[in-house]
C-alpha cells in the first residue's frame, strides 16, 4: 500500500518526519515505495525548520496563515487552526499534487496531535479537503492523545482533544488512535522520549505497507495482505500494535530438518509476537468490541509453519469474537518473528469516552468560572471611577 503522509502542526509533522525516514528505509534496504510523498504543515515556522528527513523546500514544510501568525504559532487555540487552514486548504492540495508519485498513490494520512492548536484544528479541514477533491482516495487519519498530566492540567488540552476527534471521526474513513501516555518512559530525557514514542507508532506500519508492495518473489508470501484487504479492514475507530520475539539460534545451513522441539518454539515465538502486539496496542480498548480485524506474521520463510498460522487465527477469533479477521504472512529475512494487528471499526474506546466526558462535564463549570470573572472585572472597573487618568 503506498501513502501520502501529512503532518500537521508540531506533533503531527514529526510523526510525518518519522514516516518519510521509515520510506526511506524501505526502499534502500528492500527496494520497496510505500511513501509517494511527505508533506509537514504548520504555522509554526521553528518546528518546521526542526524536522531531519522531509525536503525542506517550500513545496513539503508549508507554512500556513502567515499573515496571521507571523509564523508564530495559534497558541492551542484549535479553532484560529480551523480556520486558518480553511482559508490556505488551497495551497497545501496545490503541493501535494505536484509530487512526481502522486497518482500512485492508494490513501492518504493525515497526523496531528490532538491537543494542539494548529493541529488539531487543521486535521478535519484537511480531511475533508482531500475527500471532497479525491473520492476514490480513502483519508485516514492518525490522531495523538496527550500525556496524562496535559490532561489532568490543562483543560484546553482536553477541550482541543475532544473537538478534534469528534470533527475527525465525522469525516475520515478511519481514525488511528496513540495514546501517548502508553508509549512514556519515565527514566528518558524529554527529547529522547518523544522521538522513541514517534519510532514506536511509526513502526507497525512498516511490514503492513510493504507486503503487498513487495518485488521479490521470495518474499512474497501464502497469503499477501495488500492494499485492498487494509482498505477492507480500516473503518471508525482503529487501534494498531506490534509485537516482535527475537530468534535464539541460528539454524545451520546443512541442517535438513526440524526437531519437534524446535517446531514447537516457532509456534511459541510466533503466541509470544501477538501477545505482546495486543499488550502494547496503541491504546487501550476490548477487542470484542472490534467489528474488523486483521494480523499480518512477519518471519524468514523457515520459521512459519501452518500451525503458527492457525494457532494466531484462534487467539484473534477468541479475543474479537464478531469481528471480520483478515490475515496474511511476510517471509522476510531477518533474526525476529513479528506480528502486526488492527482492531478497527470498534465499537466503544474508554479513553475517547473519558475525554468525551470531560468536556461535557466541565462546560457548565467553565462557564460560571468566566462569569465571575467578568464580575470581577466590572467591579474593579467601578471602583476606579473616581480615580482621574494621565492618558
Amino acid at each position: 500500500m503506498r501513502l501520502v503522509v501529512i503532518g500537521l502542526g508540531q506533533c503531527g509533522s514529526r510523526i510525518a518526519d518519522e514516516f518519510a525516514r521509515m520510506g526511506k528505509r524501505a526502499t534502500s534496504r528492500r527496494r520497496i515505495q510505500i511513501i509517494t510523498g511527505v508533506y509537514a504543515v504548520n504555522t509554526d515556522q521553528v518546528d518546521l525548520t526542526g524536522l531531519k528527513t522531509i525536503k525542506p523546500d517550500f513545496h513539503h514544510r508549508i507554512i500556513i496563515g502567515g499573515r496571521r501568525t507571523s509564523g508564530h504559532g495559534v497558541g492551542k487555540i484549535n479553532e484560529l487552526g480551523a480556520a486558518i487552514a480553511r482559508s490556505d486548504k488551497d495551497k497545501v492540495v496545490d503541493a501535494i499534487r505536484t509530487g512526481s508519485r502522486f497518482y500512485e498513490t492508494d490513501a492518504f494520512l493525515l497526523t496531528a496531535g490532538a491537543a494542539g492548536g494548529t493541529g488539531s484544528g487543521a486535521l478535519p479541514i484537511i480531511c475533508d479537503t482531500l475527500k471532497e477533491r479525491y473520492p476514490d482516495k480513502p483519508v485516514y487519519t492518525l490522531i495523538v492523545l496527550p500525556f496524562a498530566h496535559e490532561e489532568s492540567s490543562e483543560e484546553r488540552c482536553v477541550y482541543n482533544t475532544a473537538t478534534c476527534l469528534k470533527s475527525a471521526y465525522s469525516v475520515a474513513d478511519a481514525v488511528f488512535l496513540a495514546d501517548n501516555q502508553r508509549y512514556l518512559k519515565k527514566d528518558a530525557n524529554l527529547l529522547n522520549n518523544m522521538e522513541k514514542i514517534n519510532q514506536q507508532i511509526v513502526r507497525p506500519f512498516l511490514d503492513l505497507l510493504c507486503a503487498g508492495e513487495e518485488v521479490r518473489r521470495r518474499h512474497v508470501g501464502a497469503r499477501t495482505v495488500d492494499a485492498g484487504d487494509i482498505m477492507q479492514t480500516l473503518e471508525g475507530w482503529t487501534i494498531i500494535g506490534f509485537g516482535k520475539s527475537d530468534l535464539s539460534f541460528i539454524r545451520l545451513p546443512f541442517q535438513r530438518t526440524r526437531s519437534f522441539k524446535k517446531k514447537s518454539r516457532e509456534t511459541l515465538r510466533g503466541i509470544e509476537a501477538m501477545g505482546q502486539a495486543l499488550s502494547e496496542l496503541s491504546a487501550f480498548c476490548s477487542p470484542s468490541d472490534a467489528g474488523k480485524a486483521l494480523y499480518l506474521l512477519s518471519a524468514p520463510a523457515r520459521e512459519m509453519n501452518v500451525d503458527q498460522v492457525k494457532e494466531l487465527g484462534e487467539i484473534m477469533k477468541e479475543i474479537a469474537q464478531d469481528a471480520v479477521i483478515r490475515s496474511g504472512d511476510y517471509p522476510r529475512n531477518k533474526a525476529e518473528v513479528s506480528v502486526t494487528v488492527i482492531l478497527s471499526q470498534l465499537r466503544d474506546v474508554p479513553r475517547v469516552r473519558e475525554i468525551y466526558k470531560k468536556v461535557t462535564e466541565s462546560a457548565t463549570s467553565i462557564k460560571q468560572r468566566q462569569k465571575e470573572a467578568e464580575q470581577k472585572l466590572r467591579e474593579m472597573a467601578k471602583a476606579s471611577e473616581g480615580i482621574p487618568t494621565l492618558l
